[in-house]
């Protein structure tokens, strides 16, 4: 799918960046469908490697839908292309936000949950890259709009990021002040976040920093899980946790035995 971002600045001679998505792959529920969940990458992979890991877990009543970001030029890797949700200085919310880049990877999100049935719970989570890029979209959901001004479509019900950071920190409480709907949403939008104390790509004061901000923007469902010695990786203790607390938040009928 190929989705031309919004001209950023008023100059007629801004050129808009066209952004072609790889191959979605997608892991069907092995038991009753009730929640769609959209898992986003980190940076340099590609959709196929979460979607064998997520097959795995015990979570039979999720579809897993796992996009492949597009390709383009990244300035932390000196401008060589990358699989990459948005473009980066530097892997942490003190990188300048590539407002263009987000709004077209959460549009996509957005997206691929559009076809989903009325009666099932929508969420999105990523790793890395793509957690800040699903905590981007969750900030959409509850300001209802995207950063160009666009209406935000989906309905999301739960957002989970990994090893990840919020983009747009620094403005998200402005944007939210005095829209009733918004503080409303904050107030219900349940999220996880999860971060390894040992992470050299993404520090681990990023994450907890992320935490804090939504905390202070209005959010009251947010849970900040921490792992020592973890690394830019995940492990088998933390997908428990992302298990239990999805089945918990989802209302979803259990894990599989």
């Amino acid at each position: 799918m190929s989705f031309t971002g919004p001209s950023l600045g008023s100059g007629a001679k801004t050129a808009r960046r066209a952004f072609e998505f790889g191959r979605t792959y997608v892991v069907r529920p092995k038991g009753k469908h009730q929640a769609t969940v959209v898992w986003l990458h980190g940076l340099g992979d590609n959709g196929s490697s979460w979607s064998q890991l997520l097959e795995t877990l015990p979570l039979p009543n999720i579809k897993w839908i796992c996009p492949t970001a597009p390709t383009q030029p990244i300035s932390v890797f000196g401008g060589f292309p990358s699989t990459a949700w948005f473009d980066v200085g530097d892997l942490s919310e003190d990188s300048p936000d590539d407002l263009e880049g987000l709004d077209a990877a959460a549009a996509h999100v957005a997206n691929l949950l559009s076809t989903e049935p009325a009666d099932i719970k929508l969420g999105v989570g990523g790793f890395s890259m793509g957690a800040a890029t699903a905590l981007y979209s969750g900030t959409c959901f509850t300001l209802g709009k995207y950063g160009n001004g666009n209406p935000y479509p989906a309905n999301l019900s739960a957002v989970v990021g990994l090893s990840g950071w919020l983009p747009c920190a620094k403005t998200l409480p402005n944007n939210l002040e005095g829209v009733e709907e918004a503080a409303r949403r904050c107030a219900s939008l349940p999220i996880l976040l999860c971060h390894g104390k040992g992470d050299d790509v993404v520090l681990y004061k990023f994450g907890e920093k992320s935490s804090r901000s939504l905390n202070s923007s209005g959010f009251r469902d947010v849970t900040f899980k921490s792992y020592n010695g973890l690394g830019h990786y995940t492990i088998p203790e933390e997908m428990d946790e992302v298990c239990a607390w999805i089945t918990s938040k989802l209302g979803l009928e259990g894990s599989s035995s």
